[in-house]
Protein backbone atom coordinates (compact mmCIF):
# COMPACT_ATOMS: atom_id res chain seq x y z
CA UNK A 1 0.00 0.00 0.00
CA UNK A 2 1.06 3.32 -0.73
CA UNK A 3 2.56 5.92 1.72
CA UNK A 4 -0.17 8.48 2.40
CA UNK A 5 0.71 11.87 1.04
CA UNK A 6 1.27 14.49 3.58
CA UNK A 7 -1.63 17.47 3.54
CA UNK A 8 0.43 20.50 2.19
CA UNK A 9 -1.96 22.28 4.61
CA UNK A 10 -0.79 21.02 7.53
CA UNK A 11 1.89 23.21 9.77
CA UNK A 12 2.03 20.59 12.95
CA UNK A 13 1.51 16.84 12.93
CA UNK A 14 1.30 16.30 16.63
CA UNK A 15 -0.57 13.30 16.11
CA UNK A 16 -2.23 11.35 18.57
CA UNK A 17 -2.75 14.98 20.18
CA UNK A 18 -3.87 17.55 17.36
CA UNK A 19 -3.10 19.22 14.08
CA UNK A 20 -1.98 22.56 13.76
CA UNK A 21 -2.79 24.03 10.14
CA UNK A 22 -0.96 26.86 8.56
CA UNK A 23 -4.00 29.12 8.61
CA UNK A 24 -3.47 28.75 12.51
CA UNK A 25 -6.24 26.29 13.19
CA UNK A 26 -5.78 23.81 15.76
CA UNK A 27 -7.78 20.43 15.77
CA UNK A 28 -7.21 18.48 18.75
CA UNK A 29 -7.84 14.93 18.49
CA UNK A 30 -7.31 13.34 21.79
CA UNK A 31 -10.58 14.73 22.92
CA UNK A 32 -13.22 13.33 25.57
CA UNK A 33 -16.85 15.03 25.93
CA UNK A 34 -16.69 17.86 29.06
CA UNK A 35 -19.06 16.69 32.06
CA UNK A 36 -20.92 19.20 34.18
CA UNK A 37 -19.94 19.79 37.89
CA UNK A 38 -22.60 18.96 40.18
CA UNK A 39 -22.72 19.93 43.92
CA UNK A 40 -25.60 17.01 44.02
CA UNK A 41 -23.29 13.79 44.76
CA UNK A 42 -23.14 11.53 42.24
CA UNK A 43 -22.74 7.51 42.02
CA UNK A 44 -19.89 7.88 44.16
CA UNK A 45 -21.09 10.40 46.59
CA UNK A 46 -18.79 13.09 45.22
CA UNK A 47 -19.92 16.53 44.80
CA UNK A 48 -18.21 19.08 42.55
CA UNK A 49 -18.02 22.46 41.72
CA UNK A 50 -16.55 24.69 39.56
CA UNK A 51 -14.12 27.86 40.60
CA UNK A 52 -12.39 30.37 37.79
CA UNK A 53 -9.33 31.21 40.32
CA UNK A 54 -7.55 33.78 37.46
CA UNK A 55 -10.09 35.96 35.36
CA UNK A 56 -7.27 37.42 33.64
CA UNK A 57 -5.99 34.00 32.20
CA UNK A 58 -9.68 32.32 32.68
CA UNK A 59 -7.55 29.12 35.00
CA UNK A 60 -10.19 27.30 36.44
CA UNK A 61 -10.17 24.43 38.81
CA UNK A 62 -12.81 21.91 39.75
CA UNK A 63 -13.27 21.04 43.27
CA UNK A 64 -14.77 16.86 44.22
CA UNK A 65 -15.18 16.70 48.01
CA UNK A 66 -17.37 13.49 49.25
CA UNK A 67 -20.46 13.72 50.94
CA UNK A 68 -20.08 11.09 52.77
CA UNK A 69 -18.02 11.91 55.83
CA UNK A 70 -17.88 10.11 59.03
CA UNK A 71 -16.26 13.18 61.45
CA UNK A 72 -15.24 16.24 61.72
CA UNK A 73 -11.65 15.72 61.16
CA UNK A 74 -9.98 17.59 58.18
CA UNK A 75 -9.35 16.36 54.88
CA UNK A 76 -6.17 15.81 52.97
CA UNK A 77 -5.71 18.16 50.00
CA UNK A 78 -4.45 17.01 46.78
CA UNK A 79 -3.88 19.60 44.37
CA UNK A 80 -4.49 17.25 40.51
CA UNK A 81 -3.00 18.44 37.41
CA UNK A 82 -4.05 16.27 34.34
CA UNK A 83 -1.96 14.78 31.20
CA UNK A 84 -2.02 14.98 27.65
CA UNK A 85 1.14 16.52 26.57
CA UNK A 86 0.68 19.88 27.68
CA UNK A 87 -1.56 20.67 24.67
CA UNK A 88 -4.48 18.39 25.52
CA UNK A 89 -6.96 17.30 28.23
CA UNK A 90 -8.84 19.51 30.93
CA UNK A 91 -10.24 19.06 34.27
CA UNK A 92 -13.84 19.30 32.85
CA UNK A 93 -13.43 16.53 30.02
CA UNK A 94 -15.02 12.71 31.17
CA UNK A 95 -11.31 11.27 30.73
CA UNK A 96 -9.92 13.32 33.47
CA UNK A 97 -12.78 14.15 36.05
CA UNK A 98 -13.29 10.32 36.17
CA UNK A 99 -9.93 9.84 37.84
CA UNK A 100 -10.08 12.96 40.01
CA UNK A 101 -13.74 11.95 41.27
CA UNK A 102 -12.49 8.48 42.01
CA UNK A 103 -9.46 9.35 43.70
CA UNK A 104 -11.67 11.99 45.98
CA UNK A 105 -13.87 8.86 46.70
CA UNK A 106 -11.23 6.24 47.37
CA UNK A 107 -8.86 8.75 49.35
CA UNK A 108 -11.28 10.36 51.28
CA UNK A 109 -9.64 13.93 49.70
CA UNK A 110 -10.60 17.27 49.02
CA UNK A 111 -9.44 17.55 44.87
CA UNK A 112 -8.19 20.73 43.13
CA UNK A 113 -8.34 19.35 39.76
CA UNK A 114 -6.50 22.23 37.47
CA UNK A 115 -7.47 23.39 34.13
CA UNK A 116 -4.45 24.64 33.05
CA UNK A 117 -4.13 26.76 29.16
CA UNK A 118 -2.75 24.24 26.61
CA UNK A 119 -0.15 24.34 23.99
CA UNK A 120 0.39 25.67 21.27
CA UNK A 121 -2.31 28.48 21.81
CA UNK A 122 -0.38 29.23 25.25
CA UNK A 123 3.32 27.64 25.08
CA UNK A 124 5.17 26.89 27.56
CA UNK A 125 5.40 28.65 30.64
CA UNK A 126 1.74 28.60 30.38
CA UNK A 127 0.89 25.71 32.10
CA UNK A 128 3.41 25.95 34.96
CA UNK A 129 1.97 29.73 35.67
CA UNK A 130 -1.05 28.47 35.62
CA UNK A 131 -0.11 25.58 37.80
CA UNK A 132 1.54 27.43 40.07
CA UNK A 133 -0.98 30.06 40.55
CA UNK A 134 -3.68 27.55 41.00
CA UNK A 135 -1.28 25.57 44.22
CA UNK A 136 -1.15 29.03 45.92
CA UNK A 137 -4.85 29.60 46.06
CA UNK A 138 -5.67 25.94 47.37
CA UNK A 139 -3.12 26.84 49.84
CA UNK A 140 -4.74 29.83 50.62
CA UNK A 141 -8.33 27.68 51.66
CA UNK A 142 -9.78 30.90 50.42
CA UNK A 143 -12.66 29.01 48.89
CA UNK A 144 -15.54 27.57 51.76
CA UNK A 145 -15.23 24.25 50.59
CA UNK A 146 -11.66 24.24 50.96
CA UNK A 147 -11.70 25.86 54.47
CA UNK A 148 -14.11 23.80 55.75
CA UNK A 149 -13.08 20.32 54.92
CA UNK A 150 -9.35 20.90 53.51
CA UNK A 151 -6.43 19.95 56.01
CA UNK A 152 -3.42 22.37 54.67
CA UNK A 153 -0.74 19.99 56.63
CA UNK A 154 -1.65 17.05 54.69
CA UNK A 155 -1.68 18.51 51.00
CA UNK A 156 -0.39 16.71 48.18
CA UNK A 157 0.42 17.30 44.42
CA UNK A 158 -0.53 14.44 42.03
CA UNK A 159 -0.45 14.19 38.13
CA UNK A 160 0.47 11.53 35.55
CA UNK A 161 2.58 12.25 32.49
CA UNK A 162 2.41 16.08 31.76
CA UNK A 163 0.63 16.53 34.80
CA UNK A 164 3.64 14.57 36.43
CA UNK A 165 6.68 17.31 34.83
CA UNK A 166 4.02 19.78 35.83
CA UNK A 167 4.47 18.46 39.78
CA UNK A 168 8.07 17.89 40.00
CA UNK A 169 8.41 21.43 38.57
CA UNK A 170 5.81 23.32 41.20
CA UNK A 171 7.92 21.71 43.97
CA UNK A 172 11.12 22.64 42.85
CA UNK A 173 9.68 26.16 42.53
CA UNK A 174 7.76 26.07 46.21
CA UNK A 175 11.55 24.90 47.13
CA UNK A 176 13.05 27.86 45.67
CA UNK A 177 10.54 30.54 45.67
CA UNK A 178 9.60 33.05 48.94
CA UNK A 179 5.96 32.26 48.11
CA UNK A 180 6.52 28.80 48.95
CA UNK A 181 6.81 29.30 52.36
CA UNK A 182 3.41 29.55 52.73
CA UNK A 183 3.14 26.31 51.05
CA UNK A 184 3.71 22.93 53.15
CA UNK A 185 3.86 19.72 50.75
CA UNK A 186 3.33 16.37 52.39
CA UNK A 187 3.50 14.68 49.68
CA UNK A 188 3.62 14.29 45.53
CA UNK A 189 2.43 11.79 43.40
CA UNK A 190 3.94 11.56 39.82
CA UNK A 191 2.26 8.79 38.12
CA UNK A 192 4.86 7.97 34.53
CA UNK A 193 5.96 11.36 35.07
CA UNK A 194 6.58 12.97 30.95
CA UNK A 195 10.68 13.60 31.35
CA UNK A 196 12.81 13.43 28.51
CA UNK A 197 16.60 14.58 27.40
CA UNK A 198 18.49 14.22 24.63
CA UNK A 199 20.43 10.94 25.27
CA UNK A 200 18.40 8.21 24.93
CA UNK A 201 17.92 6.21 27.78
CA UNK A 202 17.26 2.03 27.65
CA UNK A 203 14.15 2.15 27.85
CA UNK A 204 13.65 4.95 24.72
CA UNK A 205 15.59 2.45 22.81
CA UNK A 206 13.91 -0.90 22.59
CA UNK A 207 11.06 -0.88 20.70
CA UNK A 208 9.88 -4.30 21.00
CA UNK A 209 7.63 -3.99 23.67
CA UNK A 210 5.29 -1.55 21.58
CA UNK A 211 5.49 1.83 23.73
CA UNK A 212 2.89 3.93 22.53
CA UNK A 213 4.41 6.77 21.64
CA UNK A 214 8.21 6.71 19.32
CA UNK A 215 11.44 8.62 20.76
CA UNK A 216 11.62 10.33 17.26
CA UNK A 217 8.47 11.79 17.50
CA UNK A 218 8.94 12.57 21.50
CA UNK A 219 11.76 14.50 20.23
CA UNK A 220 9.81 17.06 18.12
CA UNK A 221 7.13 17.39 21.28
CA UNK A 222 9.06 19.97 23.79
CA UNK A 223 10.26 22.41 20.88
CA UNK A 224 6.69 22.92 19.71
CA UNK A 225 5.22 22.92 23.46
CA UNK A 226 7.78 25.74 24.21
CA UNK A 227 7.06 27.66 20.31
CA UNK A 228 11.04 26.38 19.69
CA UNK A 229 12.35 28.19 22.69
CA UNK A 230 13.78 25.49 24.43
CA UNK A 231 14.71 21.96 23.46
CA UNK A 232 14.96 18.89 24.85
CA UNK A 233 18.20 20.05 27.29
CA UNK A 234 15.76 22.43 29.17
CA UNK A 235 15.79 20.98 32.81
CA UNK A 236 12.17 21.60 33.07
CA UNK A 237 12.03 18.54 31.30
CA UNK A 238 15.29 16.52 31.48
CA UNK A 239 15.83 17.98 35.46
CA UNK A 240 19.06 17.31 36.44
CA UNK A 241 20.08 15.30 39.05
CA UNK A 242 21.30 18.18 41.81
CA UNK A 243 17.74 19.80 41.36
CA UNK A 244 16.02 16.81 41.90
CA UNK A 245 18.21 15.86 44.91
CA UNK A 246 17.18 19.45 46.39
CA UNK A 247 13.46 19.24 46.37
CA UNK A 248 11.99 19.93 49.37
CA UNK A 249 9.04 17.37 50.26
CA UNK A 250 8.17 14.93 53.16
CA UNK A 251 7.73 12.05 50.95
CA UNK A 252 7.35 10.86 46.80
CA UNK A 253 5.34 8.01 45.02
CA UNK A 254 6.65 7.99 41.50
CA UNK A 255 4.67 5.09 39.43
CA UNK A 256 6.73 3.53 36.28
CA UNK A 257 4.70 0.94 33.61
CA UNK A 258 6.93 -1.52 31.91
CA UNK A 259 6.53 -1.03 28.83
CA UNK A 260 6.73 3.02 28.41
CA UNK A 261 8.93 4.82 26.60
CA UNK A 262 9.66 7.24 29.52
CA UNK A 263 10.09 4.49 32.09
CA UNK A 264 14.03 4.70 32.97
CA UNK A 265 13.50 8.32 33.69
CA UNK A 266 10.99 7.92 36.16
CA UNK A 267 13.76 5.40 38.07
CA UNK A 268 16.01 7.59 37.42
CA UNK A 269 14.17 10.17 39.33
CA UNK A 270 13.63 8.57 42.02
CA UNK A 271 17.02 7.05 42.64
CA UNK A 272 18.21 11.13 42.64
CA UNK A 273 15.45 12.13 44.82
CA UNK A 274 16.27 9.31 47.16
CA UNK A 275 19.76 10.51 47.38
CA UNK A 276 18.75 13.81 48.26
CA UNK A 277 18.71 15.14 52.22
CA UNK A 278 15.39 16.61 51.78
CA UNK A 279 12.87 14.14 50.79
CA UNK A 280 12.36 11.65 53.39
CA UNK A 281 10.74 8.73 51.72
CA UNK A 282 10.58 7.73 48.31
CA UNK A 283 8.85 4.84 47.11
CA UNK A 284 8.94 3.73 43.27
CA UNK A 285 6.31 1.39 41.92
CA UNK A 286 6.49 -0.24 38.34
CA UNK A 287 3.46 -2.21 37.02
CA UNK A 288 4.19 -5.02 34.56
CA UNK A 289 3.04 -5.03 31.52
CA UNK A 290 1.68 -1.20 31.08
CA UNK A 291 2.12 1.44 29.03
CA UNK A 292 1.97 5.02 29.65
CA UNK A 293 -1.59 6.38 30.56
CA UNK A 294 -2.68 3.05 31.56
CA UNK A 295 -4.74 3.63 34.70
CA UNK A 296 -6.78 6.39 33.29
CA UNK A 297 -8.53 3.94 30.80
CA UNK A 298 -12.01 3.10 31.64
CA UNK A 299 -11.46 -0.54 30.46
CA UNK A 300 -8.55 -0.83 32.70
CA UNK A 301 -7.74 -4.22 34.59
CA UNK A 302 -5.94 -5.37 38.19
CA UNK A 303 -3.25 -3.34 37.45
CA UNK A 304 -5.09 0.21 37.23
CA UNK A 305 -7.01 -1.14 40.62
CA UNK A 306 -3.80 -1.94 42.53
CA UNK A 307 -2.33 1.64 41.50
CA UNK A 308 -4.74 3.31 42.43
CA UNK A 309 -5.02 1.47 45.83
CA UNK A 310 -0.98 2.65 46.43
CA UNK A 311 -1.97 6.18 45.43
CA UNK A 312 -4.46 5.60 48.26
CA UNK A 313 -2.63 4.14 50.70
CA UNK A 314 0.41 6.95 49.99
CA UNK A 315 -2.27 9.57 50.78
CA UNK A 316 -3.52 8.27 53.77
CA UNK A 317 -0.68 6.35 55.21
CA UNK A 318 -2.69 3.10 55.74
CA UNK A 319 -0.51 0.48 53.75
CA UNK A 320 3.00 -0.54 53.17
CA UNK A 321 4.54 -1.31 49.90
CA UNK A 322 3.84 -4.83 48.65
CA UNK A 323 5.01 -7.19 46.25
CA UNK A 324 3.32 -8.82 43.26
CA UNK A 325 3.39 -9.83 39.71
CA UNK A 326 1.44 -6.65 38.31
CA UNK A 327 2.89 -4.10 40.32
CA UNK A 328 6.38 -4.00 42.05
CA UNK A 329 7.12 -1.69 44.53
CA UNK A 330 9.55 -0.90 47.12
CA UNK A 331 10.05 1.85 49.15
CA UNK A 332 13.64 3.55 48.76
CA UNK A 333 14.81 5.44 52.23
CA UNK A 334 17.12 7.71 52.79
CA UNK A 335 20.53 7.76 53.46
CA UNK A 336 20.77 7.69 57.35
CA UNK A 337 21.24 11.43 58.60
CA UNK A 338 23.00 12.87 61.57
Amino acid sequence: MAAKKPDPEIADDMRPFLVRYKDGRVVRLATSPFVPASEAPGDAGVATRDVVIDPSTGVSVRLFRGVQRGSDKKLPLVVYYHGGAFCSGSAFSKFFHRYASSLCARAGAVVVSVDYRLAPEHPIPAAYDDAWVALLWAASLSDPWLAEYADPKRLFLAGESAGGNIVHNLAARATASPDGLMISIEGIVLLQPFFWGTERQPSETNPDDGPLFVPEWVDTLWPFLTAGNAGNDDPRLNPPAEHVMSLDCRRALIAVASKDLVRDRGCQYATWLRLGERCHEVTLIESKGEDHGFHLNPRAGASAVKLMDRVVDFINRTGRPSMNTDVNSRRIMPKSRL
